[in-house]
């Protein structure tokens, strides 16, 4: 039944990788089945029998499905099936499209699907990876018009070792994340988050991943070599070359005026006027062809620019090759926000606000990693009034997902652990004009933000892209590309960082790949604008994290207690953990591990939830201090709960620092009063005395003098009826 069924079999990293194809999806144009270790993904490539028509860009759709059993798991949605993607899956989606989209010619205009869905999942083997790979296969074994093969691997550090896919626990102490498509010759695609590691290091660690996709690749080839179908033909949506000429000829000149300005909408308003003359005046030589007029002047632009920047080494704009636009910084902009940071960078501007939450305002993660909830969470949005466009905002799509997970990743390494810090913190970045490298510059506004939010960041990280144009042999790369050079260009080579190293790198191609020659540069010029920006901009701006929060951001305050505490913490159905909320109108948050989350806008009843917390997990001991809620009053004293179910007598004369005559003069039922523990008696009796407290404490001056000895319990149930006489 399955004559065509083939198995195919290899190694990396010590786990057996097996490949089946030709027992499902057989209508697909090339699929195939992809084992690593437990992890199983499916993959299906299919491609339109004919051209999608009125469309001038290549119609590729790759989409990455996690299924909820691959691990065991039952959908948490109320149809108990799964929903969108994940901003994992969206990820997983855009790092497979990154290196295998430049490899199909780009004058196709046939729809080639691509669906990887993952069926089984062993943490210690990438589903991400196994995607990839099999992605390459489908394609490489299909009659799809493609230029692969690729291969991808993800590469860690530990100890200053390389480790290609490291597993679940080396993937925990890595000190790098680096994910590195290559062709057999050049490096096709590099997603890297890292702890701040040197150039060197991260040079080293993609020139590891980039050897080690060398065997895959050629496994990958021996597979097509053996069941691999002939390429389909298509009609080639690219205009003739006479045609081309002849419209360049025409309108280079007017075109190199209109593109030679630093300011977009100078540029776009000049090329009105030229479009209009080119369709007027070849309308009749090309009836019935106005798409192709339109891509005979995209081609023209992409002419001119790239001519300026290879023989006359001429940025639109002005500015030298390693030279970056004009640069601004500001915080503080929004009053009631916990932080706020703008960054300017000619055109393109983005404002990143800061929210700090309680930790159970984190991010629960309905997905397939073993990550549930992620405490530091940022958002990107890339409204359309940013390039002048009028379309309405329907939610984040793939590329605002993926510009913010790239900041997000930038910044993670230099957030404070959550026991330094115990916040959940939420960024959003706001661009409010787009120019190119939106994406870096919300890296920039994250720093400002989080500085400005008193958020203590380890150190200030800044973004800078990196662009390439090649012909043949030649090539030269330019540091901060805007959006025509970014258009026109080859690369697009993203980098965030500290002075000290890199945090996170995503790199677009529109060409088959890179050299290490090209890798190394683009590391070396983002490396020198990024430490510009942080020393002559960032900290210009704000040379340190503020000392103190924002007023209107939660006051948040944390402990740990021994986990067979929790119990009394809480109480028998949470009646005690309910009274210190409500009494000190806090939240309170307490985990399996025995950490407790104390949050509130006023800082003192954080620090009374905390006391409390305290007493109730430590017995008090004389001579040490709480604040208690005076519970009730007595001729003889006060009453004063420092815990729930931990009461103690403040006696009157124990009450102030002068003679009391009544309780009331001094304390009334509910107030909060510091007191000193005397005492604790034979029974377990607590002896307490706010007179101490604010001598000890407060420095007051006592104004009489009370006995030294214990004060003694008045027992108002005692018999008090006078002795009967005695008879003699």
């Amino acid at each position: 039944m399955f004559e065509n069924f083939r198995v195919f079999e290899t190694e990396r990293a010590g786990r057996p990788r097996v490949v089946e194809t030709g027992k499902t999806a057989q209508l697909a144009n090339g699929e195939c089945l992809v084992r690593y270790g437990d992890t199983v993904v499916h993959v299906a490539a299919t491609a339109s029998a004919k051209p999608r028509d009125g469309i001038d860009f290549f119609p590729l759709s790759v989409d990455y499905e996690e299924k909820l059993y691959s691990v065991g798991k039952i959908p948490g949605a109320f149809l108990r099936r799964e929903g969108r993607p994940s901003e994992k899956a969206t990820l997983t989606c855009r790092m497979i499209d990154r290196p295998i989209r430049p490899l199909f010619p780009k004058d196709m205009r046939n729809d080639v699907s691509i669906v990887c869905t993952v069926m089984s999942v062993d943490q210690d083997n990438s589903p991400e990876i196994a995607a990839m790979i099999g992605t390459s296969i489908a394609l490489s074994i299909s009659d799809i018009p493609w230029k692969g093969p690729i291969s991808g691997v993800s590469v860690g550090l530990i100890d200053g070792e390389f480790i290609i896919n490291p597993n679940a626990e080396e993937r925990k102490v890595s000190e790098m994340a680096v994910t590195v498509a290559s062709t057999d010759e050049r490096i096709a695609m590099i997603e890297a988050g890292a702890n701040e590691v040197s150039d060197e290091d991260m040079y080293n660690g993609i020139m590891a991943g980039h050897e080690a996709n060398q065997k895959i690749i050629q496994f990958i080839k021996d597979i097509q070599a053996q069941i691999g179908k002939e390429k389909f033909s298509y009609p080639s949506n690219k205009p003739e070359h006479e045609m081309f000429e002849a419209i360049r000829d025409y309108a280079e000149d007017a075109v190199r005026a209109a593109l030679d300005t630093d300011d977009k909408n100078v540029r776009d308003e000049r090329l009105k006027p030229v479009y209009e003359d080119v369709h007027e005046h070849f309308a009749q030589e090309y009836p019935d062809q106005e798409a192709k007029i339109d891509e005979c002047l995209y081609l023209t632009q992409k002419y001119v620019v790239r001519r300026w920047l290879l023989d006359e080494q001429k940025r639109v704009d002005g500015r030298g090759m390693d030279d970056m636009r004009p640069l601004a910084a500001e915080v503080a902009l929004l009053p009631r926000v916990h932080g706020s940071g703008m960054f300017t960078r000619g055109q393109t501007q983005v404002l990143t606000v800061a929210t700090l939450g309680s930790i159970r305002d984190n991010q629960l993660l309905d997905g397939i990693d073993e990550e549930e909830t992620k405490r530091y969470i940022h958002h990107y949005n890339f409204p359309s009034y940013s390039v002048g466009e009028t379309k309405p905002s329907r939610g984040p799509g793939r590329r605002e997902i993926g510009h913010g997970a790239l900041a997000e990743r930038a910044l993670v390494p230099v957030i404070p652990s959550v026991d330094e810090f115990p916040y959940t913190i939420r960024l959003v970045s706001e661009v409010l004009s787009s120019n190119g490298s939106t994406s870096q510059a919300s890296i920039c506004g994250s720093t400002l933000a989080l500085m400005d939010a008193g958020v203590p960041i380890k150190a200030p990280v800044a973004g800078i892209s990196c662009g390439l144009i090649t012909e043949g042999d030649r090539w030269m790369t330019m540091v901060d590309i805007q959006g025509i050079e970014d258009f026109f260009g080859d690369m697009d080579f993203k980098v965030g960082g500290t002075k000290k190293g890199i945090t996170a790198i995503q790199m677009d191609l529109k060409i088959q790949g890179l050299t290490p020659e090209m890798v190394k540069e683009a590391l070396e010029k983002t490396h020198k604008a990024r430490n510009y920006i942080i020393d002559e901009i960032i900290l210009k701006a704000i040379p340190e994290v503020r000392p103190e929060l924002s007023p209107y951001a939660p006051k948040m305050l944390s402990t740990q207690i021994p986990v067979d505490k929790i119990r009394e913490v809480i109480g028998s159905g949470g009646k005690v953990i309910q009274q210190i909320c409500a009494e000190c109108e806090v939240k309170m948050d307490v985990e399996e591990d025995g950490h407790v989350f104390i949050s509130g806008l006023d800082l003192q009843k954080c620090q009374r939830a905390l006391d409390i917390v305290d007493t109730i997990v430590n017995d008090p001991e004389p001579g040490s201090y709480y604040n208690g809620r005076v519970t009730r009053l007595m001729d003889f004293g006060a009453f004063v709960e420092i815990a729930p179910g931990k009461e103690g007598l403040v006696h009157i004369s124990r009450l102030d620092i002068k003679h009391t005559d009544k309780v009331t003069d001094v304390v009334n039922v509910g107030d909060i009063v510091k007191v000193k523990v005397l005492e604790i008696d034979d029974k377990g009796r607590l002896n307490l005395s706010r007179r101490d407290a604010l001598i000890d404490l407060d420095g007051a001056v006592p104004e009489n003098e009370v006995g030294d000895g214990r004060p003694r319990r008045e027992h108002r149930d005692r018999d008090r009826r006078p002795r009967r006489e005695r008879r003699e």
